[in-house]
């Protein structure tokens, strides 16, 4: 929610050319809705509105909070003005702004050099989340200029990731006053900028800088202090243009088709196993590129053979074109069994496929005549019916 004549328009410009239609509305707007007759209107919500202490229409903290759980995403732009209602929705995705409304990130090794900006509040940052499905396989050269407020991850939430951190010599405090006590934020555990993915794979970006977007920072040149290279372009368009990509899921979607099982040389998807068939499991997982599915590669797909807890677990093998297949010999346990496939990885979405079938014992004419294991029984048997005939013999016809 913004306005189409503010100064981000730049960093929605690049999403106009990927494809996607956007609507611009007023944040207070009191026409704007999420969702018509049970329908949600949007795939996607930005609030470029960190101000804002209450949404026209239907919306409120509760309703975007919905809209995540429904499996859609969201990016939250905060400042050091961020409303209670701003505020609100960041702590219930994940992370905590500084409880000083008046503080902001200060820095003052790391800053960005400028002739305007003396009170190093305009940060040069260039430490990065180390992930090529989050933000790229090309290295962005030049650091990201934020200016604003800092946050700290949920130490219980799990899902949160910081995508920009600050340096070891940055704090979170008050610049215009004098240090009484220690800032509650201080160093690398300042996040700058940080992504959620939830566990319906609904992702969200929350920034603590609404410059971080501006056309201003966009065409800016830095410098960061100490360093003598000087960039004619911040970082920060390669930044937040990768990083959309990931929140979009235009990169890091994967999608699974096409399971199967059956017996080994049957084609077939039986109704029931038997203990101790073998059988072999495959399924395919593609990865969408932003505008079609490639094969997805990877050595680390696991399926389980599990009932109550795992009986089986293999590696997968591929084929390199998104096919993934094993076999294996159905355990001497019978039940109702699952094949299950759990794969998470960083930057990905996550795929939780599950597949019931029942396993059954032998039948009883189903067994082996003559089990090699009980040839020392039978000997037994036979023998000592042997020795008792011979004994008989002996004793009746000897003198």
């Amino acid at each position: 929610m913004t306005s189409p004549s503010n100064p981000l328009i730049l960093s929605l410009n690049s999403l106009k050319s990927r494809g996607f239609d956007l609507q611009f509305h007023l944040a207070d707007d009191p026409k704007i809705a999420l969702q018509r007759y049970g329908q949600y209107l949007y795939d996607a919500l930005i609030l470029f509105s960190p101000t804002i202490e209450r949404f026209g229409g239907s919306i409120d903290a509760a309703a975007i909070l919905d809209f995540v759980d429904s499996g859609h995403d969201l990016i939250v732009a905060a400042d050091s003005n961020a409303s209670d209602l701003i505020r609100e929705i960041a702590t219930e995705c994940g992370v905590d702004f500084d409880e000083d409304p008046a503080a902001v990130v200060v820095d003052h090794s790391g800053y960005a050099v400028s002739a305007t900006e003396g009170d190093h509040t305009l940060i040069a940052s260039d430490d990065f989340i180390k992930s090529d499905v989050i933000l790229g396989s090309k290295k962005i050269e030049a650091p990201v200029l934020f200016q604003g407020i800092g946050h700290s991850l949920n130490p219980t939430n799990s899902l949160v990731l910081k995508v920009l951190s600050a340096s070891p010599s940055a704090f979170s405090a008050n610049p215009k006053s004098k240090l009484t006590s220690p800032p509650s934020l201080t160093g690398t555990s300042i996040s700058l900028v940080s992504v959620i993915q939830a566990r319906n794979n609904a992702r969200i970006l929350i920034s603590g800088s609404l410059s971080l977007f501006s056309n201003r920072f966009f065409t800016s040149g830095v410098q960061k202090a100490g360093s003598p290279t000087k960039h004619e372009k911040s970082g920060n368009e390669q930044f937040l243009n990768e990083l959309s990509k990931w929140i979009f899921h235009e990169r890091g979607h994967l999608k699974a088709v096409h399971v199967q099982h059956h017996k080994v040389g049957e084609a077939n998807e039986p109704a029931i196993y038997r203990i101790n068939d073998n059988l072999e499991y495959s399924v395919e997982v593609y990865e969408w590129s932003g505008t079609t599915w490639e094969p997805y590669v990877a050595d680390d797909v696991q399926v389980q053979f599990y009932m109550m807890s795992p009986y089986v677990l293999k590696t997968l093998s591929t084929d390199g074109k998104g096919h993934y297949f094993t076999s294996f010999k159905v355990p001497d346990v019978y039940g109702v069994f699952q094949f299950k496939v759990e794969y998470e990885k960083l930057g990905y979405t996550s795929l939780s496929l599950s597949k019931q079938i029942p396993v059954r014992p032998f039948r009883h004419n189903e067994y082996e005549r003559f089990i090699p294991a009980a040839y020392p029984y039978y000997g037994a048997a036979f023998s000592m019916m042997a020795g008792f005939f011979i004994f008989t013999a002996v004793h009746l016809y000897s003198k």
